[in-house]
């Protein structure tokens, strides 16, 4: 059965709706080389982060002959590989949480209003295309970029929005929200006292 023009169209369309929505990032390019009998064969390594800005994010790694094609496998894999964020009023994180991978390891802390993302290389670009717009981030061990992402990803799959905890625990959402709060205005206290 074959497949009408206008079908095609559409969904080529949509795809290219969809794609419109997302935003990337390039992090690393890395020229690595094939050793073969006449001598080397030089190819390119593309690290590439994807997000809507909207708490959507994904990376993806692509390898090619040329840059240009590296980067465009890199950025479908990383449009393949999409999770979504939970984030505080659509501009930090709920809460802090530590991520590792190999032996990189990173730390990240939500922040007040004004902030402003203090991370680091790797860590920045995920944050940027995340869209959170306040967070202090530290990246401890390795400083390989691919380490230092698939942490990062670690550490926010811990994220969890207070609703997802409150029907865990069989709690009202206020009740949980209130004791963020008591909490920092406890330990507010102890560094004032």
């Amino acid at each position: 059965m074959a497949r009408s023009p206008e079908g095609r169209r559409g969904r080529d369309r949509d795809r290219e709706e969809r794609d419109s929505e997302f935003s990337d990032k390039l992090v690393h390019i890395n020229r690595v080389a094939k050793v073969v009998k006449g001598g080397k064969r030089f190819g390119f390594a593309a690290l590439v982060v994807v997000g809507d800005v909207k708490g959507r994010v994904g990376y993806g790694h692509g390898k090619a002959r040329e840059v240009p094609e590296a980067i465009r496998k890199a950025t479908e894999s990383a449009k393949r590989s999409l999770v979504r964020i939970p984030l505080r009023d659509a501009r930090t994180l709920h809460h802090d949480s530590q991520g590792r991978h190999g032996s990189g390891k990173v730390v990240l802390r939500s922040a007040p209003p004004g902030t402003g993302i203090i991370a680091g290389g790797a860590m920045r670009a995920v944050f940027e295309m995340l869209g959170v717009q306040d967070v202090v981030a530290k990246s401890l061990g390795s400083t390989n970029p691919y380490n230092v992402i698939r942490a990062t990803f670690d550490a926010l799959k811990h994220q969890e929005n207070p609703r997802t905890v409150a029907a865990r625990r069989g709690l009202k959402v206020s009740d949980i929200v209130a004791r963020r709060r008591d909490g920092s205005s406890a330990s507010e206290a102890a560094v004032e006292g």
